[in-house]
């Protein structure tokens, strides 16, 4: 019932969805599409990142704010690379097309695979085929940047068209040393601001993007020594001499295994206490829960909660406190359904020696995260 929609059919113009747009803007340019199940929004934010530092020109569309970029999407006619974060989510209503098929990428970078939008995907298979599918699209002479510790993605990357170039990555080597991470690559080391083993895959396949459109390794870490995350990722939110605060937007199970044990490697004599709110449909998927078995085990403390209220309104299949209890498989979890009691709780902490670790794609019903920490 759109008024734009509407007067456009009578017209008789050509609808784009976002994806299809974008592809028309740029279909002149190299495309560098980043997807993935998790890890696509800090893996494109640091391609920007050194580009931006470089001095290059270049068109782009993240799913997040970053540093030094006033909007989250730039179309020019001048720039001769576009860097697109590419989720598989659907493009729109009218066109159920996942939304990186329609970028056909020139450089392609897939960070890894874990079920998500069981709402649209309802199988693993049906969702594991998505990421095929757009493996496909890549460019003629194009290349396919895959993360090697992903059994999907190797299947995946053993399967392209002769014209396409395979391009396995692994994990930088690194070393942590305070809040600082030490990289060493060809015998050179950076200072680097992010922590945590997945950000290290992720700056890795950054690393190979970059080098696919010119940039040489020693140009990139330099960049990349400046970089200091996307927002609501790993980001820290307060820091006292003894406690530290972070939000990161971590809700599917991957991302959530990944960042509780980021949170623990890089604090291992800290109390970590983890809070996460099942917020998403997928999260709030009875059927969907037992993907979260153990993602929070390295969490002293876990907390979890969500509102059946939500669950009702998605009209989602009820679930009780004890189902999800029995979902995470954590002996010391607690489950709550009332905000209000699970800011008390997180309030009445003592956070001597603690990181407080806040995970959400909402906020807990109303909770002001950034006043809590």
């Amino acid at each position: 019932d759109n008024p734009e929609l509407i007067e456009a059919r009578r017209l008789g113009i050509k609808v784009y969805s976002f994806p299809e747009y974008l592809y028309e803007q740029t279909k002149n340019k190299i495309r560098v599409v980043i997807g993935g199940s998790h890890g696509k929004t800090t893996t494109t934010s640091m391609i920007m990142h050194v580009l931006r530092t470089l001095g290059k020109d270049f068109d782009y569309m993240v799913g997040a704010q970053i540093e030094g970029f006033d909007t989250m999407v730039r179309l020019t006619e001048e720039a001769p690379v576009a860097i697109f974060e590419g989720d598989e989510y659907l493009s729109s209503p009218l066109d159920l097309t996942p939304k990186f098929h329609r970028y056909k990428p020139n450089v392609a970078l897939l960070t890894g695979i874990a079920w998500d939008h069981i709402n649209v995907f309802p199988t693993w298979d049906n969702y594991v085929s998505q990421f095929a599918t757009f493996a496909q699209t890549i460019e003629p002479k194009g290349s396919l940047i895959y993360y090697d510790g992903d059994v999907e993605l190797c299947k995946i990357a053993s399967a392209l068209r002769d014209d396409v170039k395979a391009l396995p990555y692994s994990c930088l080597n690194y070393t942590l040393y305070g809040d600082t991470t030490i990289v060493t690559y060809e015998d050179k080391q950076y200072n680097i601001n992010v922590f945590g083993k997945h950000n290290m895959q992720n700056m890795h396949g950054a690393l190979l993007a970059c080098m696919q459109i010119g940039i040489a390794p020693h140009d990139f870490f330099k960049a990349i020594e400046s970089f200091s995350g996307a927002a609501k990722r790993l980001q820290k939110l307060k820091e006292t001499a003894s406690s530290v605060a972070y939000l990161d937007f971590a809700h599917s199970p991957s991302k959530l295994k990944a960042t509780t044990d980021a949170v623990r490697e890089r604090y291992p004599d800290k109390k970590v206490v983890a809070v996460m709110e099942l917020h998403t449909f997928s999260s709030l998927t009875k059927a969907f829960l037992p993907q979260y078995a153990h993602t929070m085990d390295a969490a002293d403390i876990a907390y979890v909660y969500f509102n059946p209220e939500v669950v009702a309104h998605k009209r989602l299949e009820e679930f009780d406190i004890n189902a999800v209890e029995k979902a995470f498989e954590k002996q010391s979890l607690r489950v709550f359904t009332d905000s209000a009691l699970l800011k008390n709780e997180i309030l009445g902490m003592d956070y001597k020696d603690s990181v407080l670790l806040i995970m959400t794609s909402g906020n807990f019903s109303g909770i002001d995260i950034r006043e809590l920490a």
